[in-house]
């Protein structure tokens, strides 16, 4: 009994150490989890980060594409004298387009940097990339992300802003030659395309209030995600440790239990083999005793038996001695009585 006790309670506690360790893996199981899934979540952030700067960035290249290539398309349409008359032009509204788009990426920390080709006397454009349907489907595709498109290059008061100076292209038109007329007419349906060109991309360039706005949402959505996942840890490393120190007191005390039974039982154990050897050697002092009380009872009777044999045998010595000299006077009376 009191080993089938010993097994029971060896065998509960492997099987509660297999489920406290199965447990522990759990727990280290869920924080990898909740490690990965955070991972994912910045990576998802940092992602959409990345998407809307080159969202924005490809909306500044646009915007320098609808400039520049009505200038080229009039330049292509004219003949060799306005082309050579309108390389100056040429130069002087891509810098131009390039001071202003500038000034707008340094206003909305855009790096500009990669938009220094767009400076070169003879640009080569893709008329597919200036297609109608391909700038109203950019620009409801940029609608459908529920933010609100307002150019920079619109005044308050209804007023474009013009990138290059009429005046001073009229006069240089008519210093190449060309009449005042014809100059004005060219200068007019320049600033018409510019002009139409800037509506279009005044649907498609954010405000910097809007743009900082929306940075301070995300910030202020990421500030909060970020708050809550740490709460969320911070609660979630609480209950850890709360379980912890439960299991841990747990198996405290079940190792105290144990090693009290077994104290116990090893004891118990000890009492019964005292028990038993002081059993065994009574039993051997009794055995020892009843041999050795055999023995003498043997010897007595040994004894008793060799002194009745050497009386049996002077009897039997004398009453042969006696049959003899009986018979020995028999037979010398017979004798005697035959002669």
């Amino acid at each position: 009994m009191e080993r089938k006790k010993e097994k029971r309670l060896t065998d509960a506690f492997s099987i509660y150490s297999i489920v406290v360790r199965q447990f522990l893996l759990m727990v280290r199981r869920r924080l990898s989890d909740l490690n990965a899934k955070k991972n994912q979540r910045l990576k998802r952030e940092r992602k959409r980060q990345r998407i809307s700067i080159r969202t924005s960035f490809d909306h500044l290249l646009l915007f320098s594409f609808c400039m520049l290539y009505p200038i080229g398309k009039l330049l292509v349409f004219r003949s060799n004298l306005l082309i050579t008359s309108f390389g100056v032009f040429n130069l002087m509204a891509a810098y131009a387009s390039y001071l202003r788009l500038a000034r707008l990426g340094t206003s909305s920390g855009v790096n500009l940097s990669t938009l220094r080709s767009i400076t070169c006397p003879k640009p080569t454009f893709d008329r597919t990339l200036f297609d109608h349907h391909d700038i109203r489907s950019s620009s409801s595709m940029f609608r459908q992300s529920h933010a609100r498109l307002i150019s920079q290059l619109v005044k308050t008061n209804g007023k474009r802003l013009h990138l290059v100076d009429t005046l001073a292209l009229v006069r240089s038109l008519e210093a190449q030659g060309l009449p005042s007329k014809q100059a004005e007419a060219i200068t007019g349906a320049i600033t018409e395309v510019l002009n139409d060109s800037l509506g279009v991309v005044s649907q498609l360039v954010v405000c910097k209030g809007e743009m900082q706005k929306a940075e301070m949402t995300q910030e202020s959505n990421l500030s909060k995600f970020k708050s809550e996942i740490n709460s969320s840890l911070d609660h979630h490393f609480s209950l850890l440790q709360h379980e912890n120190e439960k299991l841990r007191n747990d198996i405290e005390r079940i190792r105290t239990d144990i090693r009290h039974e077994i104290d116990k039982v090893t004891a118990g154990q000890r009492l019964d083999l005292n028990l038993e050897k002081g059993r065994i050697r009574d039993e051997l002092t009794n055995q020892n005793a009843e041999t050795s009380n055999l023995t003498n009872k043997l010897d007595r009777e040994i004894h008793t038996l060799r002194a009745q044999l050497e009386a049996a045998k002077y009897e039997v010595i004398k009453y042969c001695i006696g049959t003899l000299v009986s018979i020995s006077a028999v037979g010398l009376a017979v004798l005697r009585i035959v002669m």
